[in-house]
């Protein structure tokens, strides 16, 4: 895997884009319930989830009322909607509150012929305020969105390459608007206990659809709540005798309690001499205790990593 200068790990100091995190978390939202509201359910809700573009985050299609794609371009800022017969509409990502945003995406949509009603209020943020109500949250910095964006395309890089090594179920390396993190997650094959729910603004029968079945979750999070960095996380589901206690590398990572997960700073990751390998290290470790405890049949779901134009070798 072609490996990134660490310069191209750009600096996300939470605490200077905080309020800009927490706008566009929320017109992420808008846009992605516009993409639950067209797509049949899929398993472990992939059909509501984004993916990282080439200029910052895309719906992909989506198939009904109409074909459409909405795209969040952080270069240009700018959100694109585009229908297959033509027709596209854009919105300026600029200072504006998340209810002058959800105005202007609604006309867009019916100016288009694709009008799509959803459900106006924030999902995964406890006491949301509805979409179109929300003065409070406006801001936009639009360097600060294209940093968050060049962060996501390394990243993605990384979990691309680590998701190559399993030949089990696995999910996309995809993008949740609710919680607003970049994951990619490993199943055991094997179904999981009931999960309790329980977490605000999200409904108990979608948590127990996504956690239907054992896995082990990584991803990155720009920050918020408990943790005021940007991380990258990984945990067990369900959580294995011991995982808690597993040693896992590189150094800097640890198990949070309050979290039930690991964590890595991302500073830890973009300052290393090698930050792919320094992911890697902690994408590998945290999988490999989640499985040796939880006592997945690893040498069925285990591959070398892929290399580009070599298929993998059976028989």
């Amino acid at each position: 895997m072609p490996q990134a200068r660490t310069s191209d790990w750009p600096a996300l100091p939470y605490a200077e884009w905080r309020d800009t995190l927490q706008t566009l978390q929320l017109w992420t939202q808008v846009i992605g319930k516009i993409r639950l509201g067209g797509t049949p359910w899929e398993n472990h809700s992939w059909h509501v989830t984004f993916y990282v573009s080439a200029r910052g985050l895309i719906t992909g299609l989506i198939p009904s009322p109409d074909a459409v794609d909405l795209e969040f371009d952080f270069l240009a800022h700018r959100l694109r909607l585009r229908t297959v017969a033509g027709e596209m509409r854009e919105i300026p990502l600029v200072p504006q509150t998340v209810s002058a945003f959800f105005a202007q995406v609604e006309e867009a949509l019916e100016q288009t012929g694709c009008p799509v009603r959803i459900y106006g209020v924030p999902n995964e943020i406890p006491q949301g305020i509805p979409f179109a109500e929300d003065t409070v949250h406006g801001a936009y910095d639009a360097q600060a969105a294209t940093r968050f964006w060049r962060a996501l395309v390394q990243v993605e890089r990384v979990f691309q390459a680590f998701r190559t090594r399993f030949v089990g179920k696995c999910s996309p390396v995809h993008f949740f608007w609710g919680s607003f993190d970049l994951a990619v997650t490993r199943f055991s094959g094997r179904p999981a206990p009931l999960h309790p729910g329980g977490l605000p603004g999200l409904p108990d029968a979608v948590m127990r659809e996504a956690y239907s079945h054992e896995v082990s979750s990584a991803g990155f999070w720009p920050g918020g709540g408990p943790i005021e960095y940007p991380a990258f996380y990984s945990y067990a589901y369900p959580s294995p005798p011991g995982f808690a206690e597993a040693l896992v590398g590189p150094a800097g990572a640890r198990f949070d309690k309050t979290l039930g997960e690991f964590l890595l700073p991302y500073d830890v990751v973009r300052n290393a001499a090698s930050p792919d390998d320094a992911l890697l290290e902690f994408l590998q470790s945290t999988y490999e205790a989640a499985a040796t405890l939880g006592k997945w049949d690893r040498a069925s779901l285990e591959i070398p990593q892929g290399k580009v134009g070599t298929p993998r070798r059976v028989g």
